[in-house]
């Protein structure tokens, strides 16, 4: 009884914080009070995009403008229905031919417009890999094996996005050429540490402050082979991407409309209705999932015995995007539930503690779970049906563990996108 009560709880407070960042409770603030002279184009990408040209269109329509058009690229299964915005589906996190050829739709379709045109661009997480257009000799195949030695490595997002931006017509900023000079406003949902609009979606929009340099210094620290031909372009002064002193940027609006932070404060306030008082360690935790979960039973187990920082009944709460370095390519799991088995192992013994961990897009990982909870029994059963929690955790098979005792957490794609979730609650 008192495992359902407290995963009631622990749901109730990743319901809050996809709730508060669901584009349909945001759109309509952001809707231009007057209506452009020209037209009114909409384009995006990302795993919360779709949703966000629905309600952005609904909230249009509700101030009696006239129609728009648009394109916007999303990850397969998360496609919503627009009345004028064309959604295309592309695959996430690996590039594929649908992002490239619905990329080039977005291209041709903003080079036309003028000055007293609008162009809206609606970003969200997963937009790096579903935006998509290599510089000139960059092949597909080349950017794919690239991508994904990259997201296996242990690098984090910015890392990895200092490349892609460095490799692409559109990224780091690069988007705003082929639209200038009309009018743009960017509306982001931001899943990235530090709500850095450079890294969100690979800041297609947003002057880029990195270089070839840090591109390369990415490739260097991390071991990664590349083509010739790529290195080449890295080590070129020709295609650095535009700064902030770019005149493609003068009419330019970027509004974050979404954030971790605002997940994580939605969320403390179920846990104090619930007597938890909630703690915030941060929105933008960074680092190995494995060693994240170290640090937070640190944590737990420093609150249990001294009561510091903070005395129980507590809920400590934290976001970001930590990552994990793949070791079994045969492991089936995800940053989130690789953390939670992590936190599991490391709190041994200790009977009072309930935790949650998810990706607020629904999606941790490779399978279909959002994320899973563990109990302070989760050892104890995973023992009784002769499953070893550190050889799962070795394998990177984090979700198989949580699945056979029967502990994910399913949701389906949830439409918006502001990171990782963990709340932690700790009783008296």
């Amino acid at each position: 009884m008192k495992n359902n009560h407290l995963k009631k709880i622990l749901t109730k407070m990743f319901d809050a914080a996809i709730s508060i960042s669901h584009p349909e409770n945001l759109m309509s603030k952001y809707i231009p009070n007057n209506q452009p002279s020209g037209k009114t184009v909409v384009i995006g990408a990302g795993k919360a995009s779709a949703e966000m040209a629905r309600a952005f269109e609904i909230a249009w329509k509700k101030k009696g403008y006239n129609d728009l058009s648009g394109i916007v690229i999303t990850r397969y299964g998360h496609k919503r229905k627009c009345q004028n915005i064309k959604i295309i589906e592309a695959s996430h996190p690996t590039p594929d031919m649908a992002g490239l050829d619905a990329t080039s739709d977005i291209i041709n379709l903003i080079k036309p417009l003028k000055k007293e045109d609008l162009l809206v661009v609606l970003i969200s997480g997963g937009g790096s890999s579903l935006l998509v257009s290599p510089l000139k000799n960059i092949s597909l195949d080349e950017k794919q094996d690239l991508t994904n030695d990259l997201l296996r490595c242990g690098a984090t997002i910015s890392e990895i996005n200092s490349v892609r931006k460095h490799l692409s017509n559109v990224k780091g900023g690069q988007l705003t050429s082929f639209a200038y000079p009309a009018k743009i406003i960017t509306l982001a949902i931001s899943d990235v540490p530090g709500d850095d609009f450079g890294v969100i979606a690979s800041g297609p929009t947003y002057p880029d402050s990195t270089s070839n340099k840090d591109a390369l210094d990415v490739l260097y620290k991390y071991n990664i082979s590349c083509s010739d031909n790529i290195y080449q372009i890295l080590k070129s002064d020709n295609n650095e991407t535009p700064k902030s002193n770019d005149k493609i940027f003068n009419n330019s609006i970027f509004n974050l409309i979404a954030r971790p932070q605002n997940a994580l404060l939605e969320a403390a306030k179920i846990a104090k209705n619930k007597n938890f008082n909630p703690l915030i360690l941060s929105d933008s935790i960074e680092g190995e999932s494995n060693d994240t979960g170290l640090v937070h039973a640190a944590i737990v187990k420093q609150v249990i015995k001294f009561g510091q920082p903070a005395e129980a009944p507590l809920c400590i709460l934290s976001g970001g995007e930590t990552t994990v370095t793949i070791k079994n390519n045969n492991g089936k799991g995800g940053r989130n539930t690789q953390f939670l088995l992590s936190l599991a192992i490391a709190l041994g013994s200790v009977k009072n503690v309930y935790a949650i961990a998810c990706d607020t897009d629904g999606i941790d990982g490779s399978e279909t779970n959002a994320g899973a909870i563990m109990y302070p029994d989760t050892l104890e059963r995973a023992y009784s049906k002769g499953m070893n929690p550190k050889e799962y955790l070795e394998n990177n098979d984090a979700y198989t563990f949580f699945y056979k005792l029967g502990d994910t957490v399913e949701t389906g794609p949830t439409h918006t996108n502001v990171n990782d979730f963990r709340a932690i609650l700790i009783t008296k």
